[in-house]
């Protein structure tokens, strides 16, 4: 018998993921000027306020104040009427030093013997069921959201649209676990007050006749943008999304108040949306505004790297790698895999566990080098997801020997497919 399995995605304009994005470009621009800051960065964001808080060790100077208002400008988050607006918004700094406590564990006399940040479980996933080696489900769900703030962005439809914004898709899996149709497709979106009461109209007839334009402006405007840009890509998931799926829009009525007015974002409270969509597991350790010594970001990536290169080289169909380390220590200790019965290879889980221990140097500072964790990339990570992004180059401006210096820099390299050859000769695939 199949199952149904749901995944959810937030926006951009998000109030979890606003924090996130904060937090993020205050990293990015403390690695810009000095790419071996240490960073735990914490937003909260709500009605009118951004309070910023966390342990910095650099030797760089950020504007908190500048950066924040300028990622909440960029997020769309620019009138007064959203209770909450880039250039009239209150912003706090309560960022100190970083414990020397921790420094003392992390920095060694040879970089390539840095300590892990903190101890903790890390968990890195991949399945053959999307072109992404990700579960069709988020990346729907991804993919909803995206087309949404395209909408926007472009003022020329569904104009009422607003920053903030949820997303859920099911889908119907068969026998063999492989996708076979959307079940079901929610969408919650902000937008302003469109319709009023007045002139004999009630407040419950203007909201409902609000919530009846925008289900239908999504079922006849959205998702067959979605589709078509699932087409153009020549992605088989466009072939998921036929006539017969449920949907759900906005279904507590009305969603005019929302972003942080409507609910404080915290920093790191949308894990499940950052990583897997509840498939696979997660450690529990967030990603955001952590710089790359926190094993929780940068081992979370190496083990998604090494997931998705293992499936991709054909070594199973799916699966799941999970990395434990101690603070302090360089070397993880312990590599588990699940391959859900999938393995394609005459190895036992804990074989080619001990496999991947050979074929990787998962010590802090060889991720960080490999997957090049100094530099000012992770903004761009900060919203619909850490995994399943095409890594692309661009230019950035770094500051060396204190004068601005553009330079080409990688941005998600650990979705890169560059370990598959090796992978195979290792396996005699």
């Amino acid at each position: 018998m199949g199952f149904l399995f749901t995944s959810e995605s937030v926006s951009e304009g998000h109030p979890d993921k606003v924090s996130d994005q904060i937090s993020d470009a205050i990293l990015d621009e403390f690695l810009r000027r000095d790419p071996n800051s240490k960073v735990a960065c914490e937003t909260l964001c709500t009605t009118g306020l951004v309070v910023v808080a966390g342990e910095v060790r650099s030797e760089a100077y950020v504007d908190v104040q500048d950066v924040a208002r300028r990622v909440i400008n960029r997020i769309g988050y620019t009138k007064s009427d959203y209770m909450f607006d880039g250039n009239s918004c209150g912003v706090i700094s309560a960022i100190h030093e970083q414990s020397s406590d921790i420094n003392q564990g992390v920095v060694r006399a040879t970089e390539e013997e840095q300590g892990a940040g903190d101890q903790g479980i890390m968990f890195g996933y991949a399945t053959s069921e999307s072109r992404e080696y990700m579960p069709a489900t988020l990346i729907l769900s991804h993919v909803i959201l995206k087309e949404l703030a395209v909408i926007r962005r472009e003022g020329k439809e569904m104009t009422y649209l607003r920053p903030d914004a949820k997303s859920q898709v099911t889908i119907e899996y068969g026998d063999d676990r492989k996708p076979r149709r959307v079940h079901t497709i929610v969408v919650s979106t902000q937008h302003d007050e469109f319709i009023r009461p007045g002139g004999g109209v009630s407040e419950k007839e203007a909201e409902k006749a609000m919530g009846d334009r925008i289900r239908e402006d999504v079922r006849t405007i959205l998702i067959p943008r979605v589709k078509a840009r699932l087409e153009r890509a020549h992605d088989q998931l466009a072939d998921l999304i036929d006539d017969n799926y449920i949907l759900h829009v906005n279904p507590t009525g009305k969603f005019v108040i929302g972003g942080p007015h409507g609910d404080t974002g915290l920093t790191g409270r949308k894990i499940i949306v950052d990583s897997y969509g509840g498939r696979g597991a997660h450690g529990g350790g967030a990603f955001s505004g952590k710089d790359s010594s926190k094993v929780d970001r940068s081992a979370a990536y190496a083990a998604r790297h090494i997931a998705k290169n293992m499936v991709a080289a054909g070594v199973a169909d799916e699966m799941l790698v999970q990395l434990s380390y101690a603070i302090g220590i360089a070397q993880p200790l312990s590599i588990y895999v699940e391959t859900y019965g999938t393995s394609k290879v005459a190895l036992s889980n804990g074989e080619i566990a001990d496999k991947i221990a050979t074929l990787f140097d998962l010590r802090p500072a060889a991720i960080v080098k490999r997957f090049g964790l100094k530099h000012p990339i992770f903004e761009a990570t900060a919203s619909y997801g850490h995994f399943g992004n095409r890594p692309f180059v661009r230019k950035e401006t770094l500051w060396i020997e204190g004068k601005p210096v553009e330079k080409e820099v990688e941005f998600f390299g650990w979705e890169k497919l560059d370990a598959v050859e090796e992978i195979r000769k290792a396996f005699g695939l």
